[in-house]
């Protein structure tokens, strides 16, 4: 049946008024209804036609509650999620990036990672940040609301939003000590042999350094060579996480055997003994400069390059950039710091009643260097320079045993103290273990090298 709509008539245009607006109503609580039972029975709600009949509408009232009809079953088949707090999302630091590309690169305001920076602390680490790092960040539209970045195995930084700015705090994580072992037969390096036997880059450092003076890990190693480390080992986890302080150690050199043990006095002073409790450390270190290279030898009939005279050369010259810091060679006391005629800028430090240090040619010294200051052995002094006669930036250094001249490079230099006696019984007591594990472990290489020899013999005489 179709009805004859005609907009003119105010009467009939009320009633169909009144008819979409009972429809509506109708239609909007049978949805209500409806989408209540929607999980249990699935079934889409009730349309228009359901509960007016179509020939109780005029023809243009019929087309609105149908096209309403149609917007109810679009809402209830497609309801709208309920927004879910923002996820972490997490960032790997790859190169040429920093904080700031992060965070617009994630749709972060910029003003967020500025504030981040302000608050000082180990926020500032985020300035540093090293390729394959990672960034957690909780954000909400273009604001930072949370931050976790693991500035090392230990130490979590967490930053919140808070207000209308940020609170950070480091989280401090427990790690676990364990005393660890490892050794190792040389067959080809050290640090090849080394790492075989799991012992860290570090520690094979340390370890070289340790023995340094008396063997020469570039020349006198050997095939059958042995060593063997005590140290502690941090984890975390049950996840080795770190090294830390060598605790004792053995090299075997062309079967002589070196042994160190660390102790650390009650004064807080760390050293290493051996296990008679004789130092290990010499009382002076060979070279100020790391890694300089010799311009001008030891020579008392030299020729100077700007005087052009035999001049006794009393001392070694070490090349190197201007600005490079020097070490003080020994522990001493300084009496002098000034200019000396043509040895410029000059520091001079008295180690003991017999020996004396000369440092010549400074551009600088450190700052509150005084005569009468103590200084320790490779402490920095001073800085290289070409002051005084000559011709380069290098450092002029003189060793003097009992107020005379001797080639720093070629003397015997004299070992530092012992321990004395108020120390000597607790290093026994801490060290007696560690002296144990070592013999344990050097019992064991032997019994490798003695098979390892008798299988050579079986497999020689099987030739033959």
């Amino acid at each position: 049946m179709k009805f004859d709509y005609i907009p003119a008539a105010r009467p009939r245009g009320r009633a169909a008024q009144r008819i979409i607006l009972t429809a509506t109503l109708c239609a909007v609580s049978v949805a209500v209804l409806m989408s209540r039972e929607t999980v249990a029975r699935r079934q889409l709600p009730a349309t228009i036609g359901d509960i007016i009949p179509a020939d109780a509408l005029p023809d243009q009232a019929l087309a609105r509650a149908m096209n309403y009809d149609q917007t109810v079953q679009a809402v209830v088949a497609d309801p709208i999620e309920v927004p879910r707090a923002s996820d972490w999302v997490t960032v790997t630091v790859r190169p040429g990036q920093s904080l700031s590309t992060i965070f617009d690169a994630q749709g972060i305001a910029s003003d967020d990672w500025m504030a981040l920076l302000k608050l000082g602390g180990d926020c500032l680490q985020l300035k540093r940040l090293n390729v394959g790092d990672q960034l957690k960040l909780r954000v909400d539209g273009d604001q930072l609301v949370e931050l976790s970045y693991e500035i090392d195995a230990t130490r979590t930084l967490q930053v919140r939003r808070v207000d209308d700015g940020f609170e950070s705090y480091t989280m401090t994580a427990a790690l676990e000590r364990r005393e660890t072992t490892a050794g190792g037969i040389i067959s080809s390096s050290l640090f090849v042999d080394g790492q075989k036997a799991g012992v860290s880059a570090r520690m094979l450092m340390d370890l070289a350094e340790l023995f340094g003076y008396d063997v020469d890990f570039a020349l006198d190693l050997r095939r059958g060579d042995r060593f063997a480390v005590v140290y502690d080992g941090y984890y975390k986890d049950g996840v080795k996480v770190r090294d830390g302080e060598l605790l004792a150690a053995e090299f075997v050199n062309k079967d002589r055997v070196y042994r160190a043990v660390r102790h650390v006095d009650s004064a807080g002073n760390a050293a290493y003994y051996t296990p008679a409790g004789m130092s290990l450390r010499t009382a002076f270190i060979r070279t100020p400069i790391d890694f300089a290279r010799i311009s001008s030898p030891f020579n008392l009939q030299r020729r100077h390059p700007i005087l052009n005279t035999i001049r006794a050369h009393k001392g070694v010259d070490y090349a190197a950039a201007s600005g490079t810091p020097i070490k003080a060679t020994g522990d001493g006391k300084v009496t002098f710091v000034g200019v000396k005629g043509g040895y410029g800028n000059v520091v001079i430090i008295q180690h003991g009643a017999q020996y004396q240090t000369l440092y010549g040619h400074l551009s600088r010294f450190r700052p509150g260097l005084t005569v009468g200051s103590r200084v320790q052995q490779s402490q920095v002094i001073g800085y290289v320079g070409q002051t005084g006669l000559a011709t380069g930036p290098h450092l002029h250094y003189e060793f003097r045993i009992n107020g005379h001249v001797v080639n720093p490079v070629t003397v015997a230099l004299p070992r530092a103290n012992s321990l004395d006696r108020t120390e000597m019984a607790r290093f026994k007591t801490e060290s007696t273990p560690w002296v144990a594990q070592m013999d344990r472990i050097s019992q064991t290489q032997l019994a490798q090298l003695h098979d390892a020899a008798d299988s050579d013999d079986e497999a020689g005489t099987g030739t033959h």
